[in-house]
């Protein structure tokens, strides 16, 4: 699911990614909003903020939002710059790179969390938002733009127009191609919703706070050697085969 691109990739891989990056995604927006009372999985309410303090020349106050959509908007472009620079190399699965640093700003933040009381929270929520960039990126590289997994407003108006076009459409293919959109929609829609509940409860139930960003790096991490795992292991059965 994180190798496969262009004509190459199907739908069953876009659903597979869908799922574990939603998770993910899910788990980060719920944990991060408990601890430090701010939405880090994407920055639409964060630059609503922006202008509303620049409006009242609350500049400094701004400073601070304006940080978490540069911090997204850092990781994105890293995101990106890794793998426009490592794409030629066809022995490495680019998007291994920006997965590997995305896992370790989760891990980072959980382990150091238990030794050290975080007197900075905008420093959290920059590095949370950082991560999702880098998330959102290369998942929409993977997918050639298909699949986003950080943020659910487009999802929810994507989702409606398909669902009205189905009303409309007389051809087989074409009712075929918006069923398999919806599915897709409603498959990262789920998991977001799901990855948040189980933050929830790992972040409060379990009382184990932002220990539970640990639990969406293992997920992260498991998918991707998983599916790394799993190309080679074709790979090997191939070259037997000829």
């Amino acid at each position: 699911m994180f190798r496969h691109q262009g004509k190459s990739r199907t739908l069953k891989h876009n659903l597979q990614i869908a799922a574990v990056l939603s998770f993910v995604a899910g788990i980060v927006n719920v944990v991060g909003f408990l601890a430090i009372k701010q939405l880090t999985t994407n920055v639409t309410g964060h630059f609503a903020l922006f202008i509303y303090d620049v409006a009242h020349f609350e500049f400094w106050k701004g400073t601070i939002y304006f940080l978490y959509i540069f911090s997204f908007l850092a990781g994105s472009f890293s995101s990106s710059m890794l793998i426009e620079i490592f794409k030629e190399n066809r022995k490495l699965n680019v998007f291994v790179l920006p997965t590997i640093i995305e896992c370790l700003i989760l891990l980072t933040i959980a382990l150091i969390s238990n030794f050290i009381q975080f007197r900075y929270p905008n420093l959290i929520a920059c590095l949370l938002l950082f991560a999702m960039g880098l998330q959102n990126a290369y998942v929409t590289k993977i997918s050639n733009a298909t699949v986003r997994t950080t943020h659910l407003t487009g999802l929810f108006t994507d989702l409606g127009i398909d669902l009205s076009h189905l009303f409309f459409q007389k051809s087989e293919l074409q009712i075929k191609k918006l069923k398999s959109a919806i599915k897709l929609r409603i498959y990262i829609i789920s998991f977001f919703f799901g990855g948040g509940l189980i933050g929830g409860f790992l972040y409060s139930k379990l009382n184990m706070e932002l220990n539970a960003l640990i639990f969406a790096a293992a997920i992260l991490l498991i998918s991707l050697f998983y599916d790394e795992f799993r190309y080679k292991l074709i790979k090997t059965q191939r070259s037997h085969r000829y």
